[in-house]
């Protein structure tokens, strides 16, 4: 394929007013981004497998008969649509089949009746098939190895349904979950940090349907049980959804209910939380997407793609009415940071989660998040500089709290470091890094310069090979092993950008890695489950996404002004020919391209609506601010 014609400042400037514009206009009244997760087969089948326990078992359901028979046959229904070639199921209507989901499709259909019915029987025989070929429980153990988070709770479904013996589900220890919190990571639980409720919930269904020989270890543990169910209710936010996910508030529903809990609170709080978050599709059925939202991600997303109002590429056709920088916005960002001790996790006070909602959990990701947003409005607005003081020094002191013994950053919580999930991650770290490079002038202490110094010492060690990182929560569905080292570098280099340490060897390996990796389309990433999503128009398709392409074009035009790398060929090229690409897809309103790009816990893909957006926009701004000073550049060598 010949390469593209270099793009204009003018035409890239275009495409900026028109992305900025399109994100501006998705804004919430309220002035945040609230966005909108994929719909999800996984989280779906969950809800209906509980929504099917509750309408067997409670005696005074808060949901009348006639409601709980409408959201499970709307669920099923839409679950029937999604069936794949195959036989299976995949987690988002753009994702491959798996195992995992396939099994809980079937338990689902099972305990709503669906299995029973003529018409379905077609479709639950190919998904066997499936099964069979895949290996089934061999299969689901093998994805999961020893991190027991999902592939127990899995099991314990399709038990529910009488799909697999109470034998294959493994017994976890629920009486370990009411020590205090500070203990846990001391203790070898086998889930991560996050999912205790789920221990204590599947804990508790398979000590009640296959108890231990034991008689000291069951009478330990029917000693727990009582304890178990005031931490479940202690741990459940005010939405009643555990982490604002359905798959894990649904784990614990159903366990409950099948265990004759169907009338406790918890279980209660459960229901009302799953009615809440069903998405009523008409005539198509009806969905459960895997998290309510991302607000507070979306909007530190935006904030920091958009830029301070003072570094938006000069255009005037942007005029000061789409000022995003409101007061109720950065009211609403610094009521989401948590100001107490979080019952879920037991973290201090200080970070930020990825909601405004009650069921958020204060990370290591969104923290670094606001608290770059919070920069960029300490500098734009001097009248409310102590107030972002206070809550920007909250924040650094968590995230310093937080870091680990390998001087990398955890997402929730130190000292988890044996599961996946749990442990230190490079994006994760990354992120990190850049707060606090961002705030170092404020707090350039001892403390903060060592654990800055650490941080880039973990990142130096857990470069790959080839010169890539590997990211943590984000993933590509055709990578072999479900991994987006694009992203994972890209969030990497920035870091050492911003440190002024772009110029050591492994930037170099990490930047040759990046361009060896353009495709021949002259993006990044996607791959053949792409293929059918997007193609150019009158000839070939392209395989590339627009949000990897983005991130990429994104670091590359901030990399060509640095000093280190300024204008250099190679680097200039391919940042061109990217953003050519970009705009490509902008001119044919080809942004909001839906593919799986984000892990949910236990490697669960989603996409959420903005990503393609955000990440275009704030390629764009800085392409724009990298063509106006080359062009300022090369006027001033003609002169």
């Amino acid at each position: 394929m010949n390469p593209p014609a270099p793009p204009s400042l003018a035409r890239a400037q275009r495409a900026w007013s028109k992305v900025r514009q399109e994100l501006l206009q998705l804004r919430h009244p309220q002035g945040h981004w609230v966005g909108q997760l994929s719909s999800s087969a996984l989280a779906t089948a969950t809800a209906v497998s509980t929504l099917g326990q509750y309408r067997a078992h409670a005696q005074h359901p808060i949901l009348s008969e006639t409601r709980l028979n409408e959201l499970i046959e709307k669920g099923c229904h839409w679950l029937l649509s999604q069936q794949n070639l195959d036989g299976g199921w995949g987690d988002t209507d753009d994702s491959y089949s798996n195992v995992a989901t396939t099994m809980l499709v079937i338990a689902a259909l099972t305990l709503s009746g669906h299995a029973q019915s003529p018409a379905e029987i077609p479709a639950l025989e190919s998904a066997n098939r499936y099964l069979d070929k895949k290996g089934r429980l061999q299969a689901l153990r093998e994805r999961y190895g020893k991190d027991k988070t999902f592939a127990v709770p899995i099991l314990a479904n399709c038990a529910i349904a009488g799909l697999v013996s109470w034998k294959e589900v493994a017994a976890l220890p629920f009486e370990a979950a009411v020590v205090p919190q500070r203990f846990y990571r001391f203790i070898n639980l086998p889930v991560v940090s996050y999912a205790i409720p789920a221990l204590v919930g599947i804990g508790q269904v398979k000590f009640f349907k296959d108890p231990p020989w034991n008689p000291l270890v069951k009478a330990y543990r029917k000693a727990a049980v009582g304890p178990g169910l005031k931490l479940l209710a202690r741990m459940q936010p005010a939405s009643g959804g555990y982490l604002e996910a359905i798959p894990l508030t649904c784990f614990v529903g159903m366990s409950l209910a099948h265990s004759g809990r169907a009338d406790h609170q918890v279980v209660q709080n459960c229901i009302r939380f799953v009615e809440d978050s069903f998405r009523d599709l008409g005539e198509q059925g009806g969905t459960w997407p895997i998290d309510t939202n991302l607000a507070t991600w979306n909007t530190t997303l935006s904030l920091n793609a958009l830029g301070p109002q003072h570094a938006a590429p000069k255009d005037s056709a942007i005029t000061a009415a789409t000022d995003h920088a409101t007061p109720a916005l950065l009211q609403w960002l610094l009521g989401c940071q948590f100001n107490e001790v979080h019952p879920f996790t037991g973290a201090a006070p200080g970070g930020w989660g990825w909601s405004d909602l009650s069921g958020a959990v204060p990370d290591a990701d969104d923290t670094p998040g606001a608290l770059l947003a919070l920069k960029q409005w300490k500098t734009a607005n001097p009248s409310e500089q102590q107030l972002i003081h206070e809550s920007a020094e909250a924040g650094i002191h968590w995230l310093l709290d937080l870091q680990n013994r390998d001087r990398g950053w955890p997402t929730f919580c130190r000292g988890w470091g044996r599961l996946p999930f749990d442990r230190s991650g490079s994006d994760i770290t990354a992120h990190v890094l850049r707060a606090l490079l961002a705030w170092q002038s404020e707090w350039n202490t001892p403390r903060v310069n060592k654990a800055i110094e650490g941080g880039f010492k973990y990142l130096a060690k857990n470069q790959n090979a080839d010169g890539s990182w590997l990211p943590l929560w984000f993933g590509n569905q055709d990578h072999p092993q479900e991994d987006n080292p694009i992203y994972g570098t890209v969030k990497v280099l920035l870091a050492y950008l911003e440190a002024n340490r772009i110029s050591e060897p492994c930037c170099q390996q990490a930047l040759n890695w990046i361009l060896q990796h353009q495709n021949d389309d002259f993006g990044w990433g996607g791959g053949e489950s792409h293929e059918r999503h997007r193609q150019s128009p009158g000839s070939h398709q392209l395989t590339s996404s627009t949000q990897e392409t983005a991130l990429v074009v994104d670091l590359l035009a901030r990399v060509l002004q640095s000093p280190t790398f300024q204008g250099e060929p190679p680097l200039h090229q391919a940042c061109l020919q990217g953003t050519q690409w970009l705009l490509e897809t902008i001119e044919n309103d080809k942004t909001f391209e839906k593919w799986p790009i984000g892990f949910y816990f236990a490697k669960l893909w989603y996409y959420e609506r903005l990503y393609p957006l955000i990440f275009t926009v704030s390629a764009i701004r800085n392409v724009c601010n990298y063509l106006e000073t080359a062009a300022s550049q090369e006027t001033k060598t003609m002169t």
